[in-house]
């Protein structure tokens, strides 16, 4: 139990069993001492717990203080001292005290009063010792709770800030948009660090900081997101970018400075903050601030700090996956510009020149006398051979680049594919406006890549297609009755296919349990709408 319950009860024991009028237990403190718990038939008379008195003079006190041993004393006339005067003043005659003893220190002593003229036992001072022993022990036994009780607290809190960063690190490993993981962080800042407000801030082009995400208790209010401040003055921002560090700001009352003027209002009176540096450079800054009067525990700056870190980490790996993103859409976009100049390279040279040559030689076939039946044969078969040539590089040219995408967009190039696929294509296309030109471009190569991969691999009846626009992406379905079992990890022509989607920025999700059949679910988003 608490220890206050046992000095009561340690007090009213030792009357009974002494057989006393008063008994009690007294603390050492650095000015003198001070009643912890008194039993007394009329307690009102005694000073009440906590009040403290002065050791100078002579009393048991001020004995079992000097010599750290019992002592007894069974007169107090003619005793100097406010405590010997306080014993006349309540009528004691004689007293009887012994140590109490903590981890080998000496933290105060219990003691028993009589009224009556005659000494008290000479066995008084090892009884009352009993008892000294036990609140010694409830004493350090109360330490020990409180030593584990704060011990066990920091380890929730560690767990706390450790499941928080594991939260926001799985974001952060999925390649979540930043402005996501800022969000999340002000919201885990608030929880694991049990403050009021927090914030994650950007510095501007004049040093001023910008409020990306900011999250408040309940009950409390944060400053709107894409607010601005500047940073004169004395505050966070212009510390944390003076320095490179994290700091702590202990008192806003008097400082100065637009930011300060702003977060005074909101009724906050300490924070502290941690600089998000990005490829060395210090990209923004994230606040976690207090109302309370009481002050931030001492491992708030690093505490902050790892939020800090995994949102450095955010930024930098969304830069990379979009520096990725286009130099992947460069080279996807050089591939299909080199298609499209074959294309017409084709179709304005070679094409022409065969269609040429074969009205040529159909003009000689003509002027032929009959007699020369031999030689009209030979070059009506020459005839034959550049149609058939011609018929060949028109469709290497639609491969290479259909013009019916360019004429007529993705819809009409879709079932143009549908119509050549070996398999059998249940189309569904709605798609009723002109897209970029990249994405209608990519669409149409994922689609007849994966129509290719299907009549080589797949060993299906049937494929469904389906194109539609949904919340600013094209969606593509493509589904067969195949086989299934395709694996990119086994170097399939999916890597083709997933490759051209990402270069889009977009995703493909494929499932393709054994025996079912291959279903690939694409979305490409539109970036800037339709064209």
């Amino acid at each position: 139990v608490d220890p206050s319950k046992v000095f009561a009860a340690v007090a009213h024991e030792m009357v009974q069993c002494l057989d006393v009028e008063s008994a009690g237990l007294f603390r050492y403190e650095a000015a003198g001492w001070s009643f912890v718990a008194v039993s007394d038939p009329a307690p009102e008379r005694w000073p009440s717990a906590g009040d403290g008195r002065t050791l100078e003079g002579d009393s048991i006190l001020a004995r079992v203080l000097r010599t750290g041993r019992a002592a007894r004393m069974d007169s107090y006339e003619n005793v100097a001292g406010s405590t010997a005067a306080l014993a006349r003043q309540l009528g004691v005659r004689g007293t009887v005290g012994v140590p109490v003893v903590v981890d080998g220190r000496l933290w105060g002593g219990a003691y028993v009063a009589s009224m009556v003229p005659e000494p008290l036992p000479p066995d008084t001072e090892a009884r009352i010792g009993d008892f000294a022993d036990l609140v010694s022990t409830a004493i350090a036994n109360a330490a020990t709770r409180a030593e584990l009780r704060v011990s066990r607290d920091s380890l929730g809190v560690l767990a706390e800030q450790q499941a928080a960063l594991r939260r926001v690190a799985t974001l952060v490993a999925r390649g979540a948009r930043p402005s996501e993981v800022y969000s999340v962080v002000a919201e885990e800042i608030v929880r694991c660090l049990d403050v009021d407000t927090s914030g994650v801030w950007r510095y501007a082009s004049d040093n001023g900081i910008t409020l990306l995400a900011g999250h408040s208790r309940a009950g409390t209010q944060y400053l709107p997101e894409g607010e601005h401040l500047t940073t004169e003055g004395d505050n966070l921002g212009a510390m944390v970018l003076s320095s490179g560090r994290a700091t702590r700001h202990h008192s806003i009352e008097n400082a100065t400075g637009m930011a300060i003027s702003r977060i005074r209002q909101l009724g906050v009176r300490e924070g502290v903050a941690a600089p998000i540096t990005v490829e060395g450079r210090i990209w923004g800054l994230a606040i976690a601030a207090t109302t309370r009067s009481e002050p931030m525990p001492p491992d708030s700056e690093e505490r902050i700090g790892d939020f800090a870190d995994l949102v450095a980490t955010a930024i930098a790996n969304a830069a990379t996956r979009a520096e990725l993103i286009a130099s992947r859409a460069r080279i996807v976009t050089a591939a299909d510009n080199t298609r499209r100049r074959l294309e017409r390279d084709l179709h304005d040279g070679a094409q022409q020149r065969l269609v040429s040559l074969g009205l040529q030689v159909r003009l000689a076939e003509t002027k032929m006398p009959t007699e020369f039946s031999v030689v009209k044969d030979q070059l009506s078969e020459v005839v034959g051979g550049i149609n058939g040539v011609l018929t060949e590089l028109q469709e290497i040219s639609r491969g290479i680049h259909p013009a019916i995408l360019s004429e007529g967009g993705l819809g009409p190039a879709l079932k143009t594919l549908a119509r050549r696929s070996p398999v059998p294509v249940v189309l569904d296309v709605a798609i009723e406006r002109r897209l970029l030109e990249s994405t209608e471009v990519g669409a149409y190569y994922v689609v007849a890549e994966a129509l290719t991969n299907v009549a080589k691999h797949a060993g299906a009846s049937t494929v469904d297609v389906g194109a539609r626009i949904r919340d600013d992406k094209l969606c593509l379905l493509i589904r067969d009755d195949g086989i299934g079992g395709a694996d990119p990890a086994k170097g399939s022509g999916l890597i083709g296919l997933i490759d051209r989607v990402e270069a889009l920025g977009g995703r493909m999700r494929i499932d393709s349990p054994l025996a079912v059949g291959t279903t690939l679910h694409i979305n490409i988003p539109l970036k800037q709408g339709y064209s």
